[in-house]
């Protein structure tokens, strides 16, 4: 099936509490520290910030975020590897969908969004127990916008990361709160975007079969 037309069918769907969405991809960030301390706001004043910076490296977030819900998850963490993405799916699986019986998600097609990073990073068992707790969905090749988290991370850019936050557990705390006001107010993101739309619009995502 082509891949995008399996991912938009699966938005089309009803929701399923047995079987939720759930929409992962991540994202690197530039830690970055002040140079001169800023000056405080005053009354006609606002702060006063200067232009030369320090870059403190960089880490990465994990973002999650359930078209069913209106509910996401970040995680911070100093890598995006596999073992990384392993251990933010399990997050997933056991602490925050616990009583599903299957995770539908989306993802790109990047090489650590796969099941068999679970065998590398947890025994066998264990492994086993997650995949089968899985049901995967890729977004096609230059198609990554289908992605809902995407418009999410989008979000989140605007609204929380768009400045100078100098290290890991700074940006952590901010994004926790982030995440924690916008869960409470369970807002969506308004798909339109169909497979009939698709049809019409975008036959350059489409598998070439001549």
């Amino acid at each position: 099936m082509c891949k995008m037309e399996d991912v938009l069918d699966l938005y089309a769907e009803p929701p399923d509490p047995r079987q939720p969405r759930v929409c992962v991809d991540e994202r690197p960030y530039q830690l970055v520290g002040e140079v001169k301390s800023p000056q405080a706001c005053a009354p006609g004043q606002p702060t006063r910030v200067d232009y030369e910076y320090e870059r403190r490296g960089t880490c990465n977030l994990f973002v999650s975020y359930s078209p069913d819900e209106g509910r996401r998850q970040v995680a911070v963490t100093a890598r995006r590897t596999g073992e990384d993405f392993a251990h933010f799916i399990k997050a997933l699986v056991d602490d925050h969908y616990p009583q599903a019986d299957k995770l539908r998600l989306v993802t790109d097609n990047l090489n650590t969004h796969k099941p068999a990073v679970f065998y590398q990073v947890f025994p066998p068992k264990e492994a086993r127990r997650l995949v089968s707790k899985l049901e995967w969905h890729y977004t096609p090749e230059h198609g990554s916008w289908l992605n809902q988290v995407e418009l999410e991370l989008s979000v989140l850019s605007r609204q929380c990361l768009e400045r100078r936050l100098p290290d890991s557990d700074t940006l952590r705390r901010e994004v926790e709160a982030w995440e924690q006001a916008r869960n409470a107010q369970h807002a969506k993101i308004n798909w339109r975007f169909r497979t009939k739309d698709a049809r019409t619009k975008l036959q350059r995502l489409y598998p070439d079969l001549s």
